[in-house]
């Protein structure tokens, strides 16, 4: 079996301050290569219900917390996975503080953060805070716009990151998503199935050709969301994937986490 990475995200809703520190803990133990959460206001599923990637339920009330400030607190909790936002909402913040926060929690992790980003696309999340929703060409040219500046930022920053501090582009848009990945990411993250996976990834390797970026360069990782992906590691590999990050929400059940990590060391 070709070498893979692992890795976890905790979704912090319907949850717990204490229960969300015990999962990514237990994860950290568990040896997996990555913790992730993510970058919402509210819960993007019912309790108990099947999460939908981009499809949010209808009942979204419930505990929420967010996931930046997680992920200070994961950074001195936990001492070997890399860390990240699985993806961060370009929208919420101003480029250059979310440079200044990714190198700071970096510092905090000894060197383990990964700087997870996308264009945005919870319009709940807009609404309530006060954001402009925009359109999705609006909201990818802002991420377009960001990049560099989040670029420029890193490499003034005094103290500089501990770590590589890799941006990790999260999204499958063809023309422009995955002309960004190619020109700015250390690492790529989209969704299954296996086949849907493969055909982005081939598509990512066009833009590479076309900037003259080398696509070895950018870690291919798959979101799973699904503990049934487990049984699908070998045809995710095929597919090209490099790092398989499974979801996980309360109750934080590690068990099919434990199952990847015993296939990657086998």
């Amino acid at each position: 079996m070709t070498r893979f990475k692992v890795g976890v995200q905790l979704h912090p809703q319907h949850t717990s301050i204490d229960d969300l520190r015990a999962a990514w803990r237990e994860a950290d133990d568990l040896g997996v290569d990555s913790i992730w959460t993510w970058d919402h206001f509210y819960p993007l599923y019912e309790s108990g219900q099947p999460h939908t990637p981009g499809h949010p339920g209808t009942d979204l009330t419930g505990s929420h917390f967010e996931g930046w400030s997680l992920l200070a607190a994961m950074a001195v909790d936990t001492q070997r996975a890399q860390l990240g936002v699985l993806v961060t909402c370009n929208s919420y913040r101003n480029p250059e503080l979310l440079a200044d926060m990714a190198r700071t929690i970096d510092h905090l992790s000894g060197g383990r953060v990964i700087l997870g980003i996308g264009a945005g696309w919870f319009e709940k999340d807009y609404e309530e805070y006060g954001y402009e929703f925009g359109t999705a060409a609006s909201r990818l040219r802002a991420l377009g716009e960001a990049l560099p500046r989040i670029e420029a930022r890193l490499s003034k920053l005094n103290p500089p990151p501990l770590g590589e501090l890799p941006i990790l582009i999260g999204g499958g848009g063809e023309k422009v998503t995955l002309r960004l990945v190619a020109q700015h990411a250390g690492a790529w993250n989209t969704f299954g199935p296996p086949e849907h996976f493969a055909a982005k990834s081939r598509i990512l390797d066009q833009h590479c050709a076309e900037v003259g970026r080398d696509p070895a360069e950018i870690e291919r990782t798959v979101a799973l969301n699904d503990a049934g992906d487990v049984d699908k590691v070998d045809a995710y590999l095929e597919a090209g994937a490099q790092h398989l990050i499974l979801g996980r929400g309360q109750p934080f059940d590690l068990a099919p986490v434990r199952a990847l990590v015993e296939a990657r060391d086998r």
